[in-house]
């Protein structure tokens, strides 16, 4: 009875490692963000992050276990123009030195279809923390055929308006939302 117990026991143990997600890192190279806003109602204007650090704690049986953190510095931005990303970094917006992080860490996520999800998580931009909603979907989860290794990739949309971070300068002259393009690729870690 008592070996019988143990096999179970293992089993049980074994079953809950299977389980468990594992963490992927995210490909650098092949990870953006890209933001638009509306300027003065003549043009939409885009920005980006690239080349930023992250991880996915990613379990493909049951996404909802799954999780997601991001970090960029505010200074990594691209804007296409140097004056306005001095702009961007000044007094009217970020005020930003080189140690002030953009921030994501995922707080929920509930599945909505067989490859696309709601990511709920918190945002901090300018030292301000706001819930946001990523609308989420998988594009692939299998090996990459470059590296051989297990290898995930997803995109993701939402809104926001820079005012709950004080960044609402000019608006609504220059749109306060903001539209967030996502796309991101994550190997597993080893």
């Amino acid at each position: 009875m008592k070996s019988l117990s143990i096999a179970a026991a293992l089993l049980m143990s074994a079953g809950a490692a299977i389980a468990a997600p594992e963490r992927y890192t995210l490909d650098a190279s092949h990870s953006q963000i890209v933001f638009s806003y509306e300027h003065l109602g003549f043009s939409t204007t885009y920005g980006m992050f690239s080349g930023f650090e992250g991880e996915i704690m990613f379990d493909q049986g049951d996404p909802t276990n799954s999780s997601v953190t991001v970090s960029m510095p505010a200074r990594s931005m691209l804007t296409g123009w140097e004056g306005r990303f001095e702009h961007f970094m000044g007094d009217d917006f970020f005020g930003a030195d080189d140690a002030e992080l953009i921030t994501f860490a995922s707080t929920s996520i509930d599945v909505t279809g067989d490859n696309t999800a709601k990511i709920t998580g918190d945002l901090t931009v300018n030292e301000v923390t706001k819930e946001v909603v990523l609308d989420a979907k998988m594009n692939n989860a299998g090996q990459n055929p470059m590296s051989g290794k297990a290898w995930a990739g997803f995109d993701a949309t939402t809104t926001i308006l820079r005012s709950d971070f004080n960044l609402g300068a000019f608006a609504p002259a220059v749109s306060d939302e903001i539209e967030v393009l996502i796309s991101i690729e994550a190997g597993k870690a080893e």
